[in-house]
C-alpha cells in the first residue's frame, strides 16, 4: 500500500525498487515493455514510438502509475521487494553491526549480495530445504494476507485461500514457524479457533515479526558467510573482494557526506526510424518467431531429454543431464531431478530412463513441446540466427504470456473482469490453479508437498470440476473427468496440459483484445495529439539483433519472476551465481542486465 501511494518519480530514485520494477516491466504478458537504466536516467521503450515524436518522461511516469504500478503492487515481485527492503533496513540500521559485531565493510558487502531480484533469488536458493525457507514463505504469505481486506466480498475468497494455505503448511503442529512462535500463539488448537478479526491479525502480525527477526539475525549472517566463501573461489569476484578488503582496513569508513552525484535528467531514448504500425502483438510475434525457429533448430540436435532418476551428489553447476529447460522461454518450474517429476523437468520433454516410452508418455512429451519454446543458445552468433520464415500466431505464445501473467499481478484477469467476461475469467483462474498445482505435485522434495497438493487439488475440484460446473466450462468432458479423478486424490494427470491447451484456444482472441487495449491506453497518454490516428500510427520495427536481445531480456525476467513466485524451482548455487553477483550493478540495468551480459 505504501508503494502504491508513493510518487513514481520518488520510487525510481531507489535503485532496489528499479531493479524489481524492471524485472516486472519486462514480463511478456504486457504490450509495451519498457526498461529503465537509473544511472543514465534513460528509458528504453519497446515497441518504440515514431521517431518524429518527442515523448515526455512525465507522461510515461503517469502511464506507469496508472497502468503498471497497481499490478506490480499485487505481484509476488512486490512482496519480495518489501522483504528485501526489510532486510536492507536491518543491515543499514546499525542494529546488525551491534548485534552481530559487523563492520561497515561487512554491511556494504552483504547489501551488494542481497539487493535486487537476483540477490533475493540467491538468498532463497541458499535457504531452500531449511527452516529458513519455511520462515520466508510464511512471512511472504502473511504479508499478502495482512494486506487483504477480509470484510469485503471481493477479496474474501483470496483471504480464505491464504488462510487455508497457512493452516495446511506453517500452522501445523511441528512446523518451524509454530516452534519459533509458541510463546506468541500458545498451542495450535487455540490459534485455530481465534474468531476476532483484530485478534487474528494481531497474532499473525506478531508471528511475522518474530519470523522476520530470525531471518535477519540468523539466516542473513549465515548467507553472508556463504557469500564470502563462494566469492573467494570465483575469479570474477576478486575486484569486489578487493574493495571489501580496502573498506575493512578503514574500520570507520563511511560514504563521504555531500558528495553524492546528482541524479541524471530522466529522458526517453528516441527512435531511429519508422516502419510499420505501432502494435505490440505484431512485435511479440517477431520475437516469438525468432525463438520458435531457434527451438526447432535445437530439437533437431537433441533426440532425447534424459533425467537422472534420483538426485545424486555432484559438483556445483553439474550438467550431466541434457534438458531443454536450462534456457526454456516460458517454462514454468524447473524441477529437481526426482522420479515424481521426470515428466516435469523444464517442460522440455519427457523421457523415462531405462525403458521405452509408452504412447501416453509420448503424448505427454508432445504436449510439453507444444507448450513451451526454447531460448536461443547463448553461443549463437547473429550471423547464424534462423530466418523468420514462418508466421507466428498469438496462440503460439499465449502459454508463455499466461505463465508470466500470474507473476505480474494478473493484468489480463482484470481486463476480463472489466469486459464482464465471468466464464473466461473462471477459465483463466483454472489455468493458473493448474499451473500452481504442477510444481507441487511433481516435486516430492518441495516443502509441505503432501499437504499442499491435496489442498490445491481439492480446491480445483470443488471450484471448477463439480458435476454442476461441467456445462459451464467449454472444455472436453473427458478432460474434465480425468482431471477430477486424479486431482481429488492429489495426483498428477496429463489432462492438465490438455485442459490448459483448450483454455488457451478460448482465451486467445481476448488476449489480442487485451494487447490492443494496452496499446491504446499507452498511446492515449504518450501521444494524445494522435489519438484519432492510433490505428495507423507508426512505430519502428525491431531488427533481428534487437529481437534476439529482447527475447533474452524477457526470458531472464520471466525466469527470475517464476523462481521468486514459486512456479519454477530455484537452481542450485553454482559459479553462475557468483558471476552474476560480480556483474550486477543496480544503476546499469541490475539483475536483468547482468543475466543478459553473461548470456551474450
Amino acid at each position: 500500500a505504501s508503494i502504491a501511494s508513493t510518487d513514481m518519480g520518488l520510487l525510481l530514485q531507489d535503485d532496489v525498487f528499479v531493479d524489481f520494477f524492471n524485472t516486472f516491466l519486462s514480463l511478456p504478458v504486457f504490450g509495451q515493455t519498457p526498461l529503465y537504466i537509473s544511472g543514465m536516467g534513460r528509458w528504453f521503450l519497446w515497441p518504440e514510438l515514431p521517431s518524429h515524436l518527442d515523448p515526455s518522461p512525465a507522461a510515461l511516469l503517469s502511464w506507469l502509475e496508472k497502468h503498471r504500478l497497481p499490478h506490480f503492487c499485487k505481484s509476488s515481485l512486490c512482496l519480495h521487494l518489501v522483504l528485501c527492503q526489510r532486510l536492507l533496513g536491518f543491515i543499514r540500521s546499525g542494529e546488525a553491526a551491534e548485534l552481530l559485531n559487523w563492520q561497515s565493510a561487512d554491511l556494504w558487502l552483504l547489501e551488494r549480495c542481497i539487493s535486487g531480484s537476483q540477490g533475493m533469488q540467491h538468498f532463497l536458493t541458499f535457504v531452500q530445504g531449511t527452516a529458513g525457507e519455511e520462515l520466508i514463505d510464511f512471512w511472504l504469505i502473511t504479508e499478502r494476507l495482512l494486506g487483504v481486506d477480509e470484510s469485503g466480498g471481493s477479496q474474501r475468497e483470496l483471504f480464505l485461500s491464504l488462510v487455508h494455505r497457512l493452516q495446511a503448511t506453517h500452522l501445523r503442529e511441528g512446523s518451524s514457524v509454530l516452534t519459533l512462535c509458541t510463546t506468541i500463539v500458545g498451542s495450535l488448537p487455540k490459534a485455530k479457533h481465534i474468531q476476532s478479526i483484530s485478534t487474528r491479525r494481531e497474532v499473525l502480525s506478531k508471528m511475522q515479526a518474530q519470523a522476520l527477526f530470525m531471518i535477519q539475525s540468523y539466516w542473513l549472517p549465515k548467507f553472508f558467510v556463504h557469500c564470502k566463501t563462494g566469492m573467494e573461489e570465483e575469479e570474477s569476484c576478486q575486484p569486489l573482494l578487493q574493495e571489501y578488503q580496502e573498506r575493512l582496513l578503514q574500520a570507520c569508513w563511511q560514504e563521504p557526506p555531500g558528495f553524492s552525484e546528482p541524479l541524471p535528467t530522466m529522458h526517453i531514448k528516441r527512435s531511429q526510424g519508422v516502419s510499420g504500425p505501432y502494435c505490440s502483438q505484431k512485435a511479440k510475434a517477431g520475437i516469438w518467431a525468432l525463438v520458435k525457429e531457434g527451438r526447432d533448430t535445437q530439437e533437431q540436435k537433441m533426440a532425447t531429454f534424459w533425467v537422472k532418476p534420483e538426485k545424486q551428489p555432484g559438483p556445483a553447476g553439474s550438467t550431466e543431464e541434457l534438458c531443454l529447460d536450462k534456457d526454456a522461454l516460458g517454462s514454468v518450474p524447473q524441477q529437481s531431478e526426482h522420479p515424481a517429476n521426470t515428466a516435469f523437468r523444464g517442460r522440455g520433454g519427457v523421457t523415462f530412463p531405462g525403458r521405452p516410452q509408452s504412447s501416453a508418455e509420448q503424448d505427454l512429451e508432445n504436449l510439453w513441446k507444444e507448450k513451451i519454446l526454447s531460448d536461443l543458445p547463448s553461443s549463437a552468433s547473429l550471423a547464424r540466427l534462423p530466418s523468420l520464415k514462418k508466421p507466428v500466431k498469438t496462440l503460439d505464445f499465449l502459454p508463455w504470456a499466461l505463465s508470466a501473467e500470474v507473476c505480474a499481478g494478473r493484468p489480463f484477469r482484470d481486463f476480463l473482469q472489466h469486459q464482464n467476461r465471468p466464464m473466461e475469467t473462471h477459465l483463466l483462474d483454472l489455468w493458473h490453479d493448474l499451473e500452481e498445482f504442477l510444481p507441487v505435485v511433481l516435486d516430492s522434495n518441495r516443502e509441505n508437498n503432501f499437504f499442499l497438493r491435496h489442498l490445491i487439488g481439492e480446491k480445483i475440484c470443488k471450484t471448477y470440476l463439480e458435476e454442476s460446473s461441467f456445462e459451464k466450462l467449454p472444455l472436453e468432458t473427458s478432460t474434465l473427468v480425468s482431471l477430477w479423478n486424479h486431482l481429488i486424490c492429489g495426483e498428477f494427470s496429463p489432462s492438465i496440459f490438455s485442459a490448459q491447451k483448450e483454455i488457451c484456444k478460448v482465451l486467445c482472441g481476448l488476449y489480442e483484445e487485451f494487447l490492443a487495449d494496452d496499446d491504446r491506453r499507452f498511446l492515449q497518454i504518450m501521444a494524445p495529439e494522435m489519438d484519432v490516428l492510433m490505428p495507423k500510427m507508426l512505430g519502428r520495427g525491431a531488427g533481428r539483433e534487437e529481437h534476439f536481445h529482447l527475447s533474452q531480456r524477457i526470458n531472464q525476467s520471466l525466469k527470475l519472476s517464476q523462481a521468486l513466485h514459486g512456479t519454477r524451482s530455484l537452481e542450485e548455487v553454482s559459479s553462475k551465481h557468483w558471476q552474476l553477483l560480480a556483474a550486477r550493478d543496480l544503476q546499469k540495468g541490475g539483475s536483468i542486465q547482468a543475466e543478459m551480459e553473461q548470456l551474450l
